[in-house]
């Protein structure tokens, strides 16, 4: 057995406990049914037909339990492949699944590089597992060949900039510290306890893993195999794959735009290089979270506001978007400690009030008595704004 299946064994990651499922459901980037539907299938996706999708690397469950429940209770039809090499990471998952009576769900251990075996995939989530293989390029190749021609992935991998600290600290841990996980976890932490305040790691207020139980500790201090992507280094691991990136929820991070005094700055810079920028000049960004299609296959995907398009908020909560706007004409929003303020008419917030993930943009309009032409002109650059913080995205899922 691998140092990696031995960590995973005596602390499944992320720590949960399957009794909460009976009051809370996790939700989160990427995999959300909605979500995945605007970046992969231009919010027109089908429903009536199942979902076929791979978890691969599923680790406790969270992104299984959030597809999973999100189309039952939508009622939608799907078939879910969870695949992972941690039995006890598996045992919580499917103790989670449990809980909610949950079906649809084939629960397998192994790699993910045998993820083809079990395909293909309409949709195959990744999160948190290509940066640990001792391959990675291997991991990005093996989903690739898991997928339908007109799949998708929804895939997150560290960054290195926000993880500031983490690798010399994981790198000294390696070099002294033997024995079982839990004598290692012992040992590191009274190491920690020992650390200068100004260590770099100590003065990163972006990472609280360590803070959050044995598991997160464990996870992010003592992995003994872990490799950050920059966003650069991301679009060519999945380009020697044969993939490409349609978009990411976290669209805001990639814009070097606020920082600078002069947009002049960016001329003749290309979308990649302006997001390499965005990285190294924010600084907080530990990790990066996409979507990707097959190459030759991006055309299309990302969902754009037409008549018959329908728009969720991120959450569901619309009314309490509008109550927060109402207040003072701006939506604020608070982006792990940066503030940003998008102004909002009173016109639509007059919109707003309608989107309830059931009507269609044109059942709106009609709503406010707007013909389709004063209507685009009130939404679309709103719907634009919310899109590239993550808060708006189109799906027919209730539909």
């Amino acid at each position: 057995m691998s140092q990696i299946e031995d960590q995973y064994n005596a602390y499944p990651y992320p720590e949960r406990d399957p009794g909460d499922e009976k009051t809370r459901l996790i939700t989160g980037s990427p995999s959300h049914p909605v979500e995945l539907d605007h970046f992969l299938f231009a919010g027109k996706r089908d429903w009536s037909r199942p979902l076929r999708v791979l978890v691969a690397g599923g680790g406790t469950g969270d992104a299984l339990i959030q597809l999973a429940q999100v189309m039952t209770t939508a009622g939608k039809p799907y078939e879910i492949t969870y695949l992972d090499l941690s039995r006890s990471a598996r045992k919580v998952a499917e103790e989670r699944a449990k809980v909610r009576g949950l079906a649809g769900i084939r629960f397998e251990t192994g790699s993910l590089l045998n993820a083809a075996q079990y395909g293909p995939f309409d949709y195959i989530d990744c999160c948190g597992v290509l940066h640990h293989l001792p391959h990675p390029q291997d991991g990005f190749n093996a989903l690739a060949g898991a997928l339908a021609p007109d799949g998708g992935i929804g895939l997150m991998v560290y960054a290195p900039y926000g993880r500031s600290g983490v690798y010399p600290l994981q790198e000294a841990f390696g070099a002294l510290l033997q024995g079982s996980p839990k004598e290692r976890l012992k040992a590191a932490k009274a190491i920690y306890a020992r650390l200068p305040e100004g260590h770099p790691f100590k003065r990163n207020t972006v990472l609280v893993d360590h803070e959050q139980g044995d598991a997160g500790f464990y996870d992010l201090l003592l992995h003994s195999q872990d490799r950050p992507y920059t966003i650069r280094q991301l679009h060519e691991a999945l380009a020697t794959a044969g993939l490409t990136s349609v978009g990411s929820p976290q669209a805001y991070a990639y814009d070097p735009a606020p920082f600078l005094p002069d947009p002049g700055f960016l001329v003749g810079i290309d979308p990649l290089t302006r997001m390499e920028i965005a990285e190294k000049l924010r600084g907080t960004i530990k990790t990066h979270v996409l979507y990707a299609v097959p190459k030759g296959k991006a055309e299309g995907r990302v969902a754009q506001p037409t008549p018959q398009s329908v728009p969720h908020f991120k959450g569901g909560n619309a009314a309490k978007v509008v109550q927060a706007i109402a207040k003072k004409g701006v939506l604020t929003l608070n982006l792990g400690g940066e503030k940003a303020e998008i102004p909002v008419s009173g016109a639509v917030v007059g919109l707003l009030r309608h989107v309830d993930g059931r009507r269609t943009l044109a059942e709106i309009a009609a709503a406010e008595r707007l013909d389709p032409v004063a209507f685009s002109a009130l939404w679309n650059g709103f719907s634009a704004d919310l899109a590239r913080f993550g808060l708006l995205y189109y799906s027919a899922i209730l539909r």
